[in-house]
C-alpha cells in the first residue's frame, strides 16, 4: 500500500482532522488519493501521525490518524548557515540541499556583492517560498522538524549575533576543514555569487569566525552549503 506523507500546519493527535485546503487539494486533485488509503502527517514538532483518509470531497478531505509515532532523529550537530543571498534557483537550491543536509537553521544574508535586493513586501513573499522549499525537502528527506528559515539580515547583523562554538568562513586560502575539532555547534558562512570581500572575511575573522577550505577548486554558492554539510555531518554529525 502506497504511504504518502507530508506536512501540515496544524495541531495534530490521535483522531479525525480536516486537512486545510491547500493540503486537501494535493491529496484529492494531485495524488488523486481514496477513501482507505495510507497517509503519514508530521507538523514539525518532532512527531508523526499514520492513519487513513476516512473522507474526500471536491474540496475536502478527512483523514483518521490511528497511530503517533517518533519521527526522525535530528543530527546531533546543530549548524546555523549564514548563506549569501542569491538569485532564484541557485538560492533555492541551497535551501533544499542544506535541508536535506539536516541544517538547523537557515539566515539569507546582505553582502557587498550580493546582487540581490529585496523591499519588504518581495521579502516577505520570499521568505514563505523559502520555508515551502525546506517543507517539501523535508517531505522527500523523511525529516520531522523544519529547519528554521530566518529573514534576510545584513551581514554584520548575523555575525554580531552568532553564538555557536565553531564558527567558520569558507574561503579558498586557509586550513582545510578537516583540521578543525568538533563542535557542539556550528555556524557555516558562506557568500553570494561575486563572493565574500576580503573586508567582510576580516570582519568575520574579528567576530571569532575561522577561515576554513573544502579543497583546492572554487565552488559555486549553491554547491559549497552541500559540500561543507556534508564534510561537517560526516565528520561531527549523523553520516
Amino acid at each position: 500500500m502506497r504511504l504518502s506523507r507530508f506536512f501540515v500546519d496544524l495541531p495534530l493527535s490521535l483522531g479525525q482532522h480536516l486537512l486545510p485546503e491547500a493540503q486537501a487539494h494535493y491529496l484529492g486533485r494531485v495524488l488523486r488519493l481514496s477513501s482507505g488509503d495510507a497517509v503519514q502527517l508530521f507538523n514539525g514538532s518532532g512527531q508523526e501521525f499514520i492513519g487513513v483518509v476516512a473522507e474526500i470531497g471536491k474540496k475536502t478531505v478527512r483523514v483518521e490518524l490511528e497511530k503517533q509515532i517518533n519521527g526522525l532523529e535530528e543530527s546531533r550537530l546543530r549548524v546555523h548557515l549564514g548563506q549569501g543571498l542569491s538569485r532564484g534557483e541557485r538560492m533555492d537550491w541551497a535551501i533544499q540541499k542544506a535541508t536535506e543536509l539536516g541544517v538547523s537553521e537557515i539566515t539569507p544574508l546582505l553582502t557587498e556583492r550580493c546582487e540581490v535586493r529585496l523591499k519588504d513586501e518581495r521579502a516577505d513573499k520570499r521568505l514563505a517560498h523559502w520555508r515551502q522549499v525546506a517543507i517539501s525537502a523535508c517531505e522527500q528527506c523523511g525529516r520531522s522538524v523544519i529547519p528554521l528559515i530566518h529573514p534576510p539580515v545584513l551581514l554584520a547583523d548575523w555575525l554580531d549575533k552568532s553564538d555557536a562554538s565553531l564558527k567558520l568562513v569558507l574561503h579558498p586560502v586557509a586550513e582545510p576543514l578537516t583540521r578543525h575539532p568538533a563542535p557542539d555547534s556550528l555556524a557555516f558562512l558562506i557568500g553570494p555569487e561575486g563572493g565574500l570581500s576580503e573586508t567582510e572575511v576580516s570582519h568575520a575573522l574579528s567576530k571569532g569566525f575561522q577561515a576554513a577550505r573544502l579543497g583546492p577548486r572554487v565552488l559555486r554558492t549553491e554547491t559549497a552549503p552541500v559540500v561543507a554539510l556534508s564534510v561537517a555531518q560526516q565528520m561531527w554529525g549523523d553520516f
